[in-house]
């Protein structure tokens, strides 16, 4: 890489760290912002949700609008957004304003992450795109495991506007960085479909809103009225995209068995994340009886341990397959998880700590690898597709484990994050065998080249 590849990377990866420490932030708040809004722990979910469902309607589009007007400008844009956003979300006032807030911010974020894989690709070198990759999970392991510490110590010393209204000073040196720096890519010649994208909204929106109503115990009626629309929209979009040489929904994609498999891997184990990173604040400040610094650094080690894994992961990655790797990675989440469901009912804090440590390597160990096969399992032409889908499966996967925690506060109430993190070692189980099954996946001849 020249220097000013690098100045590009690390500008990227900034932008990056700031969409997921913000992930992590609001996942670790969330107890104190629900009692702040006097709102129920189910119904505070809506504040994950909202953002999670911006992001998983707009980010194919965004992928797709990426590869016809460059990545780069998708990337800025979207950073622009989620600043701005950012101080929206700081000076809400009710859960209903904070929830538009946050799908507003969401919208940025998801211009954010459509692009950054295939940015990352036409940084790196198809031999050192392992290496690549693992720098991007370890910025991402790093934010996460910091997250839950900053939100910790921004609430002893003020209230959660702050978490949010922190995003503009690190928004403002993210986008002076990147402006710069950050490469142009090759464009398509095809036209943007607006109809397209619009069905693609409607899709995925209509899912992740049934999922949450379906979560939350609403009338069946909605949910329901949600599943059909989200039929419907799909069954649209699949006819108006029959035949396009690079679908906004990347179906041409799916039909490569390594590519299916490690989307489906992604799926499952982002499940079990998001219903871990959800229910474990709950537990430890309403179960166990600890603050919010203490709940900050019990949520640490997990995300501390992934930003070790990530960079090893990756390097790997270059000279194992990634059935292997991720396999193994996701069985010791698997126990980890399983693990934490059965701690003892006062458990020390290096009970914890040990329990969280061993599902960060768990899932260290899976994310890089993963990342490398979705990327070099497409075609060059479709890096655009391909990072949209990787955004899109993390983000189905988290906000269906989000849903779930709902779910399993409404049925179990105060046992419910014991059940959620069950409910995970069981998705990550299903997780480590769709990735063992890559092993004897055979792929196209051309796969990864254009």
């Amino acid at each position: 890489m020249t220097s000013i590849e690098r100045r590009g990377m690390a500008a990227m990866l900034l932008a990056v760290s700031l969409a997921t420490l913000d992930t992590a932030i609001a996942n670790t708040a969330l107890p104190a912002i629900a009692a702040d809004l006097h709102a129920t722990p189910a119904a505070s979910v809506w504040i994950i949700n909202a953002y999670q469902l911006a992001m998983v309607a707009t980010v194919l589009p965004f992928a797709a609008l990426g590869g016809i007007i460059g990545h780069r400008r998708v990337y800025l844009g979207g950073l622009m957004l989620f600043i701005v956003s950012s101080v929206v979300c700081a000076l809400s006032w009710s859960l209903p304003s904070l929830a538009a807030a946050r799908l507003l911010q969401g919208v940025g974020a998801s211009a954010i992450m459509s692009v950054n894989a295939a940015l990352v690709s036409a940084i790196f070198p198809p031999h050192r795109l392992g290496r690549g990759v693992g720098l991007n999970a370890l910025v991402v392991g790093v934010s996460f495991a910091v997250g839950p510490t900053v939100a910790s110590l921004i609430l002893s010393l003020g209230p959660w506007p702050w978490l949010f209204a922190v995003n503009l000073p690190i928004g403002l040196l993210a986008l002076a960085a990147a402006w710069p720096t950050l490469p142009q890519t090759a464009r398509s010649t095809h036209r943007f479909d607006r109809v397209a994208a619009g069905l693609n909204v409607l899709t995925f929106a209509s899912l992740i809103f049934a999922l949450g109503e379906g979560a939350q115990r609403a009338p069946a009626a909605q949910s329901l009225t949600a599943l059909v629309v989200f039929a419907v929209a799909f069954v649209l979009l699949l006819r108006r995209e029959r035949g396009h040489p690079a679908p906004m929904l990347p179906v041409d994609l799916m039909k490569r068995p390594m590519f299916a498999l490690s989307a489906m891997t992604a799926v499952c184990s982002f499940a079990a994340q998001g219903l871990a990173f959800v229910s474990l604040p709950f537990f430890f400040e309403s179960v166990l009886g600890r603050s919010p610094i203490e709940t900050g650094f019990l949520m640490t080690p997990w995300s501390a341990v992934v930003a070790l894994m990530a960079p090893i992961a990756g390097r790997l990655s270059d000279r194992y397959p990634p059935g292997l790797l991720g396999g193994v990675g996701l069985a010791v989440l698997s126990a980890g998880m399983a693990s934490l469901a059965l701690m003892p009912a006062q458990p020390s804090a290096l009970d914890i700590g040990i329990r969280m440590a061993i599902c960060g390597a768990g899932f260290g160990f899976f994310q890089s690898p993963n990342l490398k096969a979705l990327m070099s399992s497409a075609p060059r032409e479709r890096a655009g597709g391909a990072s949209g889908t990787i955004a899109t499966v993390r983000l189905l996967g988290q906000a269906t484990g989000a849903a779930l925690v709902a779910l399993c506060f409404s049925i179990a109430g105060h046992h419910g994050p014991t059940l959620a993190l069950a409910l995970g070692a069981g998705f990550a189980g299903v997780a480590s065998i769709a990735s063992g099954l890559r092993l004897v996946a055979r792929e196209p001849a051309a796969a990864g080249k254009s």
